[in-house]
């Protein structure tokens, strides 16, 4: 496989990860690089480097990092980000895949890009809703700044060093996956 195409997949990845944590701060911070030259957007995506993105972008992310210090409000927002999140992470990785096919390119965008962000987001999901239960959501103001710290964190380390962060990407999703999906198994075989 050819590096430039392993690159831009760990980018997208690390991005689309990021997604599951806030849905807004990657996508600004993928406008930004790509205004600086230093996210590849593909063809097509080229209006993710422009003002209007990077205005857009930086207001939403505002608003959603205030927002996630309203308790229970906080709640809400995750019905309302977790298909956002896969949007968004779908869109971040099928802006950098350089595969000339739009079929091939968006499938493997909504593969590996929406369903990372949905694994990390789920985790998210789950973590507050268990932060609810035992703190009546006064522990929540905590987790949604780690969450913040880790949406930028993960969003500038992809573009510096995307290999990294995809391989920490993999192990994360990894976790979470057998730690929640197990419960969420357990649960469905009561009903």
């Amino acid at each position: 496989m050819d590096k430039e195409i392993v690159v831009a997949i760990a980018i997208g990845l690390g991005l689309s990860a990021s997604c599951g944590f806030r849905v807004f701060v990657p996508m600004l911070t993928a406008s930004i690089a790509a205004k600086a030259g230093i996210f590849p957007v593909q063809e097509g995506f080229e209006w993710l480097a422009g003002w209007p993105a990077i205005i857009s972008f930086g207001t939403a992310t505002i608003i959603e990092i205030l927002a996630y210090y309203i308790p229970f409000l906080d709640n809400l927002l995750d019905t309302i980000t977790t298909p956002l999140a896969v949007g968004s992470g779908t869109l971040l990785l099928t802006s950098v895949i350089p595969i000339d096919n739009d079929f091939l390119k968006w499938a493997a965008g909504f593969l590996f890009g929406g369903g990372t962000a949905a694994t990390i987001q789920g985790g998210t999901v789950l973590t507050r809703l268990a932060s609810t239960k035992m703190t009546a959501g006064t522990g929540n103001a905590v987790l949604a700044t780690g969450e913040h710290a880790a949406a930028f964190g993960t969003s500038a380390l992809s573009l510096f060093v995307p290999l990294v962060i995809a391989a920490l990407v993999v192990v994360l999703a990894a976790y979470f996956l057998h730690r929640f999906g197990k419960k969420i198994f357990a649960m469905n075989c009561r009903t």
